[in-house]
């Protein structure tokens, strides 16, 4: 006899939760019985929203998991049916319909989709042939568990649009088959680089009125913590989720009680999260212990650096210029670099930080970045005139309203 369903204890949050945790599995299930990858995931959000629409009042079923897989299923075969009754092939239909042991399990079973389904979708939505931008919708769309609307508003989108960009991503991976794929490891680097950008849209909003979204960081952090659940082992999967924590651990104190932008130096340290530091600590050390060194690992010991100082003066500028300069022999980008700019007038004093933005010229001078750098720099160096004109060029680039404000405030201080 099944036992009756179980009502969440956290409401409508705690459904949302539940949901995109069981999201990649019910979808994995699906894909890897019937292919159709675009109708399956079409399917698995049909019975996502209906969960969102039962669970909070009714309660979540006993094998929630169970439930969504059967509901997917049901929908996913009436649409192949209704696609083969128009070519006169119903009986290819019939023959689709799922044995038990995929519609859904006996109740109170736990037998349900391997996690590992998740990391295979993570490469099929990150797909060789796919745009970044593509990659990241599909990634939130299909492992995420968002709906397109969620998407679309955390990328300051229209709706329409991002339907767009998300049909045409599944249209381009229609016919791959499921599974992981044998150069699995050569791929894994671009999977962890849409969950940074992910990750990195969310900390610092590139456009827009508010300088986080908090939902688009979270989510980032929640599938990194998957793959980290699946590949313990990885060096870089460990320092990604690391940077993740130890960055995110200042979000509360990286705005002040209107909004604004408060910068590092000036932020309110006692508000940083000491959990997530802790834990973020943790995993870098377990990561510095690997042989080899990657970008994510070099990155999240910065953060680590930063997040265990008990104030700005206490920051070891020494050791974050350090693995800067090892960081930049493996990633030699234009960020990397400037960045490590930063630690070197720490270090050095702002004339030396001011030589170096030189060879980034070419490579930045469509962002605001290097604005902000240098007009931060000229500032500390005493060119007051020259600092209020850089800022004032870099609050004319980006397009965050909180920097925007930030910038032209320092501008106006430097003017009067």
């Amino acid at each position: 006899m099944s036992r009756p369903p179980r009502r969440p204890s956290g409401g409508t949050t705690e459904v949302e939760d539940l949901l995109r945790r069981h999201a990649p599995q019910v979808l994995g299930a699906l894909v890897r019985r019937y292919g159709h990858f675009d109708a399956a995931e079409d399917a698995v959000q049909e019975a996502l929203l209906a969960a969102a629409g039962q669970w909070p009042d009714a309660g979540v079923p006993e094998n929630p998991r169970g439930w969504l897989i059967k509901v997917a299923s049901r929908r996913l075969t009436d649409v192949l049916r209704s696609e083969e009754a128009r070519r006169l092939r119903e009986e290819r239909a019939a023959a689709l319909t799922p044995r038990d042991a995929f519609t859904a399990p006996p109740p109170g079973a736990d037998r349900a989709p391997s996690e590992d389904d998740t990391l295979t979708l993570l490469f099929l939505c990150c797909h060789p042939e796919l745009t970044q931008p593509a990659r990241i919708a599909l990634t939130l769309r299909a492992v995420g568990g968002l709906t397109t609307a969620e998407i679309a508003r955390a990328h300051l989108m229209p709706e329409a649009s991002m339907a767009q960009r998300i049909s045409r991503a599944k249209q381009k991976v229609k016919g791959t088959s499921f599974g992981r794929p044998e150069n699995w490891e050569e791929r894994l680097p671009a999977v962890l680089h849409v969950l940074y950008l992910i990750f990195n849209e969310g900390y610092t909003a590139t456009s827009g009125a508010a300088l986080q979204r908090a939902e688009l960081a979270g989510e980032a952090i929640r599938l990194t913590r998957t793959v980290y659940a699946l590949l313990p082992g990885h060096c870089e999967v460990t320092g990604l989720l690391a940077l993740m924590l130890l960055t995110d651990a200042r979000r509360a104190a990286r705005t002040g009680p209107h909004g604004e932008l408060v910068p590092l130096d000036e932020q309110d340290r006692s508000l940083w999260d000491k959990t997530a530091i802790d834990e973020g600590v943790a995993l870098v050390t377990q990561a510095l212990t690997q042989p080899r060194l990657g970008p994510y690992q070099l990155r999240a010991a910065i953060a680590a650096v930063h997040d265990e100082a008990a104030s700005p003066e206490d920051t070891d500028w020494q050791e974050i210029l350090g693995l800067y300069d090892i960081l930049v022999r493996l990633v030699p980008g234009p960020m990397e670099r400037l960045n490590r700019t930063v630690a070197v007038a720490m270090v050095h004093g702002p004339e030396a930080g001011l030589a170096e933005l030189d060879s980034l010229e070419d490579e930045l001078s469509t962002g605001h970045r290097l604005d902000a750098v240098r007009a931060h720099l000229l500032e500390r160096a005493g060119d007051t005139e020259a600092a209020r004109t850089a800022y004032e060029s870099a609050a004319a680039k980006t397009l965050s309203r909180p920097e925007q404000r930030y910038l032209r405030a320092r501008a106006s201080r430097l003017a009067t």
